[in-house]
């Protein structure tokens, strides 16, 4: 990477990294703490507080995708952030869980991650692009790890509220980080074409991209109503599950670098191939254990194995859709990638909840593994371009 290409990428991470903790700092805590609110007793509005944040977000993706492909990457994210912010002090000052739904809605349709993630790949040449995507999912991993260790006691010193207050305060550091360390965005001329939401549609090379993170979220969250409740059988408390998590997380980030090798090469399809298969064989293998009383040292195994696949799919295939989609109609692609991720999110929660309650563990297993071997046959044929030889790199 160049100068200029390492600051956009850590700058452009870390934007990502400031929103997603104030996210995943709420979500271990939230049903416990929105119990004491007025409305709070009522299982069914404490959990759509909880997913009309994925809705909204949903809905906001591709317009604000596509309006950072006509007014600019900067402007979009800026005012994301702040609108996600406001969401936040919203749920802050919320008095009933009817005021968290309105203030989880309003956080959601502060949706940046297209425009982010297409100005990530307006800053960078193709052959460094999958490593710059890989740190903003290394960022997000690393939130993630880091919420599950400080959420509770966060919690307990500051409340809910205060949790809220923190997010608001961490958006507004995104925004003085995109505006301070950011580098400029390329400039378009006024007679430049722009996107339109056809040219994503209609593209023959994208809807295997976007099926894959639809299917690789859903998959995710529905394993996630089942995992706890496995490494409880094995004997880890609740409140010691990040032990597993994070190494898990740690260890898998040291495999990334054969990624950027192979993808140099020219073996990305068959990295993309494989992470689905390892994906399919950790869901087989999670199936098999919730038969029988889990080890937990053979979770521990199976969830870095799942973390590795995840972590190879995550980073590719932001980097595929902007090197496929049409440079005018990045924003808008990524749009509709990261739609179908947040689709994926909800219809994951909502589908896993459902088989557990009817089915047991067993059904959602055998759900999620039935999707990811859809995703392998209908993603085998995924078309992947070769890298354009390298131009004059940018400063």
């Amino acid at each position: 990477m160049t100068a200029d290409e390492r600051r956009a990428s850590l700058s452009l991470a870390g934007i990502f990294a400031l929103r997603m903790l104030g996210l995943f700092l709420v979500l271990p805590v939230f049903a416990l703490e929105a119990a004491r609110y007025p409305g709070g007793d009522d299982p069914a509005l404490v959990g759509l507080a909880m997913g009309i944040y994925g809705l909204t977000q949903a809905v906001m993706q591709v317009p604000l995708g596509l309006a950072s492909d006509r007014i600019g990457r900067k402007k979009v994210i800026v005012a994301g952030l702040l609108v996600f912010a406001l969401g936040s002090a919203l749920a802050a000052l919320a008095g009933s869980v009817h005021m968290l739904v309105a203030g989880r809605a309003l956080q959601g349709a502060g949706a940046v991650s297209a425009a982010v993630t297409a100005l990530l790949a307006d800053l960078t040449r193709d052959e460094v692009r999958t490593k710059a995507m890989a740190l903003v999912g290394i960022s997000i991993a690393a939130m993630f790890a880091l919420s599950l260790m400080a959420a509770p006691p966060l919690t307990g010193a500051i409340g809910l509220s205060g949790l809220f207050w923190l997010t608001a305060a961490l958006a507004l550091a995104g925004v003085v980080l995109v505006l301070v360390a950011t580098p400029a965005e390329p400039v378009q001329h006024v007679d430049a074409p722009r996107g339109r939401l056809q040219e994503v549609w209609r593209h023959p090379h994208l809807w295997r991209l976007d099926l894959g993170v639809f299917v690789l979220h859903a998959v995710q969250m529905a394993m996630w109503v089942v995992v706890p409740g496995l490494l409880v059988q094995a004997g880890l408390l609740k409140a010691e599950h990040w032990k597993l998590y994070l190494p898990a997380v740690l260890v898998s980030f040291v495999f990334m670098g054969g990624l950027f090798a192979l993808e140099r090469r020219g073996h990305l399809r068959a990295v993309l191939r494989g992470g689905i298969a390892l994906l399919l064989l950790v869901q087989l293998a999670l199936l098999l254990l919730a038969s029988r009383a889990p080890g937990l040292w053979t979770l521990g195994v199976v969830m870095f194995f799942f973390f590795m696949a995840f972590n190879l799919i995550e980073a590719s295939q932001p980097g595929l859709i902007s090197r496929l989609a049409p440079a005018q109609a990045r924003g808008a692609a990524l749009g509709v990638y990261n739609t179908l991720q947040s689709l994926g999110l909800f219809a994951g929660g909502a589908l896993g909840g459902w088989l557990l309650k009817g089915w047991g563990p067993a059904a959602v297993l055998s759900g999620t593994s039935a999707l990811v071997a859809l995703w392998l046959l209908l993603g085998w044929g995924q078309h992947v371009p070769a890298l354009r030889p390298p131009a004059d790199p940018p400063r």
